[in-house]
């Protein structure tokens, strides 16, 4: 066969898979068919309005057709931040920056949820009603989830054309509609079980960061109401939380209800000082027990930091460096292609 009929071919056969590739592209109204019923287990959990879990997917994952979503089952960009599992690769707002990669999209949609109620930037967020997908779509852009100038925008326009605030009702996909596809994750995954509804029979919602349960303060919140509401004494809460058990306690703040930690969850390892921040609202901002965060910062009870003071929320500064080289994990290269919003 001539070189030049080999060539043809070739050029036919990479035709007929850009074709064959552009044919199998999800829409997003079978995204959100096909996700809609995890959005809603995600909200039962957290009170993340299921309307902005999917508007989040959508948008970050291109209708799941995103190099991330096919090739990592990332479906919200979120990066590395100290993940532990395997990572890809890929050109985002700087080029070969690190992304977490999942063994299936059920995993991406309960990390999703983990990273936001994980992370004491939106701690804020989790005042609000689960109705609320504006507030949301606002409050993620404030807390600095993504750089696109009209991130909110964005979100509140998927969410209002394509009808998703009706998931936020708990509404649920018909059981008559099968989500299977071939080529993509199971949608069953026997390891992460049946989701539970964190919430307590008032309707308290019980959060999680460092890997303690803790609630927002409401304004009529007092050590009283929560130890009926909460089965908690008094002593123990204000143990809990380092302060006083005659404190008051400030709306939209947090109260702990188990024993802080000794260091910050593997993905926080400092923190830079803002203006008026003391080292206990640091503390309780992480979930570090503040004698364990002075210690680590070589600092006495009282002192107080600067603004764009580096706080150190794992390793005392002495020691911090040796952080960097250890844990080395599997990496897979991304080629540029298609970014994700």
């Amino acid at each position: 066969m001539r070189l030049y009929d080999k060539g043809l071919i070739l050029m036919l056969l990479l035709l007929m898979n850009v074709i064959a590739s552009q044919a199998q592209k999800w829409t997003r109204e079978e995204y959100v068919d096909r996700y809609s019923d995890w959005a809603v287990d995600e909200m039962k959990r957290s009170g993340i309005p299921a309307s902005i879990t999917l508007a989040q997917g959508v948008l970050e994952s291109d209708n799941g057709n995103s190099t991330l979503s096919t090739r990592g089952n990332n479906h919200f960009g979120i990066k590395c931040h100290g993940w532990k599992g395997k990572k890809i690769i890929h050109d985002d707002d700087a080029k070969n920056e690190c992304f977490r990669k999942y063994k299936s999209a059920r995993e991406s949609y309960v990390d999703h949820t983990d990273f936001l109620m994980g992370s004491p930037r939106y701690s804020f967020l989790f005042e609000l009603d689960q109705t609320d997908y504006r507030g949301w779509a606002k409050g993620l852009k404030k807390a600095g989830y993504a750089t696109a100038p009209k991130y909110a925008n964005l979100l509140i326009r998927i969410i209002e054309e394509n009808e998703l605030d009706r998931y936020d009702s708990g509404k649920r996909r018909p059981k008559d509609k099968d989500p299977s596809e071939p080529g993509l994750a199971d949608i069953d995954d026997p390891t992460l079980g049946d989701v539970d509804d964190f919430e307590v029979e008032v309707g308290r919602r019980i959060l999680v960061r460092n890997r303690i349960n803790y609630i927002i303060v409401r304004e009529a919140d007092t050590y009283q109401s929560l130890n009926k509401e909460l089965d908690l004494m008094p002593f123990e809460l204000a143990k809990y939380n380092e302060i006083e058990r005659d404190s008051k306690l400030v709306k939209g703040g947090v109260i702990y209800l188990q024993p802080k930690r000794g260091k910050a969850s593997v993905e926080f390892r400092f923190h830079t000082v803002e203006e008026g921040e003391t080292m206990y609202e640091i503390s309780q901002m992480y979930g570090i027990k503040l004698k364990k965060l002075l210690q680590k910062n070589l600092m006495e009870p009282g002192e107080k930091p600067y603004p764009g003071d580096v706080i150190h929320l794992r390793k005392k500064k002495e020691s911090v460096e040796q952080d960097d080289s250890m844990f080395p994990e599997e990496t897979d290269e991304v080629p540029d292609t298609s970014g994700i919003g």
